[in-house]
């Protein structure tokens, strides 16, 4: 079951890093002295505590979010999350604007349902 669970977040990732241009999805990069609207932290640990099955609530299942609002994941985990449409790599902080309305739904990693939505209005 682990190893299905890793290929599919192998294949969303690549997925995710299409070419595909991420206006087209309503997101703009939100530049780094952009206050964050929302704010979560992956610790340090994460993707073990996945590993035992034991339920992560770092992020809510549903994310309501405006247009205009930016959203930063800063991941401390020494692996990558998928977090709906977004791939949060080892190490690295997520800053993101939703740019128009719309809705997200994607699988989350560090959440207990393994799924998140993101309406956006």
């Amino acid at each position: 079951m682990r190893g299905l669970a890793l290929v599919l977040a192998m294949v969303l990732s690549l997925v995710a890093c299409g070419d595909d241009d991420a206006e087209s999805f309503g997101l703009d990069d939100a530049a780094a002295d952009d206050a964050p609207d929302h704010a979560f932290t992956i610790p340090v640990g994460a993707g073990e505590a996945f590993d035992r099955g034991e339920p992560m609530e770092i992020l809510p299942a549903d994310l309501d979010v405006r247009v205009g609002d930016v959203l930063v994941i800063v991941n401390e985990d020494d692996r990558g999350h998928l977090v709906g449409p977004f791939f949060v790599g080892a190490g690295e902080t997520l800053r993101q604007r939703f740019a128009s309305p719309g809705e997200f739904i994607g699988i989350c990693t560090v959440h207990p349902s393994g799924e998140i939505t993101v309406p956006v209005t």
